[in-house]
């Protein structure tokens, strides 16, 4: 796999939007200094003055791909403008890049961006809803293959962990960085039991790996969690 550096990216980019560039922030994992290697990816946010689509795109093309190719998703890149009016559509996204960030180019743009929490409550209630339709087509793809199931359970945990987070925003808690104190506390709010899920991070960090014959109780019990969640964020303020 090819490599890049954050610092090559930002040089990179500096030479394909020029004085339109305005910020460069990398958030998540790797700027709360939870980043796994090998599994982790870098996420980076790209704010520009002005985008002319045509010209920009071209320039930046050849940025975004080598990036990818270093194992890492294409940043994601907004007009300021954009930015600073997203926030009610993306409140998940916008959460974790204010309580995760480094600016890596350019000023820090989070001046005037809050989250509103009806709004981060209903894009979270759609997430995990997604998320739980979404593993049950890949359990029903795995049927009893227990390798395909423990991967399943594996690419999952990131996923979850950003909407765990959320779950504890809603509640006007500061989330941790240790993933095992925030499945236990969202299980404690919305009443499931955290254990498939502190299996999964034993897994994933390499402490315990799940073996095949012991997939399966674990994917059972991610999906009646998940299903547990759900019917919590539904029901979450209601009067």
């Amino acid at each position: 796999m090819a490599t890049m550096t954050l610092d090559e990216l930002v040089t990179q980019l500096r030479a394909a939007y020029g004085a339109r560039l305005s910020s460069v922030v990398l958030y998540g994992s790797a700027a709360g200094g939870e980043h796994i290697p090998n599994r982790s990816d870098y996420n980076v946010l790209v704010l520009l003055d002005s985008l002319d689509n045509a010209q920009s795109f071209v320039a930046a093309s050849a940025v975004a791909r080598a990036w990818r190719e270093a194992g890492n998703p294409p940043p994601m890149t907004m007009t300021l403008e954009e930015w600073r009016r997203s926030s009610d559509i993306f409140p998940m996204e916008y959460a974790d890049i204010l309580e995760r960030n480094r600016v890596l180019h350019g000023a820090a743009p989070f001046d005037g961006i809050a989250v509103d929490r009806k709004d981060l409550r209903l894009q979270l209630e759609q997430q995990v809803m997604g998320k739980l339709l979404q593993l049950r087509q890949g359990a029903l793809l795995a049927g009893t293959d227990g390798k395909r199931q423990a991967e399943l359970v594996a690419a999952s945990l990131s996923t979850m962990m950003v909407l765990f987070r959320a779950v504890l925003r809603l509640h006007g808690e500061p989330p941790t960085g240790d993933n095992t104190r925030t499945a236990t506390r969202v299980g404690e709010l919305a009443g499931f039991d955290p254990a498939p899920f502190l299996r999964a991070v034993r897994h994933v960090h390499g402490a315990e790996k799940l073996a095949s014959d012991q997939a399966a109780p674990v994917l059972s019990g991610y999906l009646a969690s998940i299903e547990r969640l759900s019917r919590y964020l539904d029901q979450f303020g209601a009067t």
